[in-house]
């Protein structure tokens, strides 16, 4: 069986799209309707977003310390994500290296044509040929399901809810002619935050599991993710807490979360648990195999 683009992430990015959306132009509605100064903080959250957009892949790199590598300093990472690029039909990705002892890897970019793929250093040596070939097949299936841009705008809304949230308080407090006002769209700011982090989230699990599923049919070898997340699962406990901490801002990237169990609630998770991604991949395994 050939990989086919999941229709369950499509109906769930398009929905999330249009919630977003929805989400936005209430919230905007409202500020405007309390009179305050709204497109001034249109203008910030667009100048931010559009930098998200555009510099997204060099914003991950500087917060993880990536590096791209060229083919001379790393043959056998391009040639084995050369090769995987051909079955999942991508164009090849820029490739980096992260020195960090948590064995992870992540990808990012806006598009197929402006991708990177990164690899920590210590997953090179946690994992054998196969298994480090399905975790590649999964960043892959990230980029070929084009789930990494519709995240980024998830966190856009999520960003000026918070920026609101975040100024309500010494607007109010400084500002007393529009001080209620400035209340009222602090409550309303934390609604529409934590409504868009929990759809963010929801998403965010989602993709782990049609990455996952994607990986599998570009191998044709589930068992080797399945081997390869408990790996790494498993490794990621003996990393000490400080360094995992460290990393925890862009949990979402990685294949397995640096830091886990530790989220409020469930809803609040970037990943599935990992016994939820293995049966994911073993009811995958079915498929190809039949058994």
């Amino acid at each position: 069986m050939k990989w086919q683009r999941d229709s369950g992430l499509s109906g769930r990015i398009f929905l999330t799209w249009v919630l977003l959306l929805l989400v936005y132009l209430i919230f905007m509605g409202v500020l405007m309707a309390l009179g305050l100064p709204s497109m001034f903080i249109i203008l910030i959250a667009v100048g931010m977003g559009l930098i998200q957009y555009f510099f997204s892949e060099k914003l991950v790199m500087m917060t993880t310390g990536a590096r791209v590598v060229e083919e001379d300093e790393y043959p056998d990472l391009h040639r084995m994500i050369e090769k995987l690029c051909i079955e999942a039909d991508l164009p090849k990705p820029k490739i980096a290296i992260m020195q960090s002892p948590m064995p992870n890897a992540f990808a990012t970019g806006r598009s197929p044509h402006h991708a990177l793929v990164a690899v920590t250093d210590s997953i090179m040596v946690t994992l054998n040929k196969a298994e480090l070939e399905a975790v590649l097949a999964h960043e892959l299936s990230h980029i070929k399901n084009r789930d990494i841009l519709t995240m980024t705008v998830a966190g856009f809304v999520a960003m000026i809810a918070s920026m609101i949230m975040n100024n309500f308080l010494f607007a109010s407090l400084f500002n007393r002619e529009q001080g209620g006002a400035w209340i009222i769209a602090g409550i309303v700011a934390a609604v529409v935050w934590v409504f868009s982090t929990m759809l963010m989230m929801a998403l965010s699990r989602y993709r782990e599991f049609a990455a996952d599923r994607g990986a599998a049919f570009i191998t044709e070898d589930p068992d080797a993710l399945i081997s390869a997340l408990k790996k790494i699962s498993g490794r990621m406990e003996r990393v000490p807490v400080e360094t995992r901490a460290a990393a925890e801002g862009v949990n979402a990237f990685y294949i397995i979360p640096a830091i886990s169990g530790q989220s409020f609630a469930a809803l609040f998770s970037t990943h599935p648990a990992l016994e939820k991604r293995i049966e994911n991949l073993e009811n995958v395994r079915k498929e190809i195999r039949g058994y």
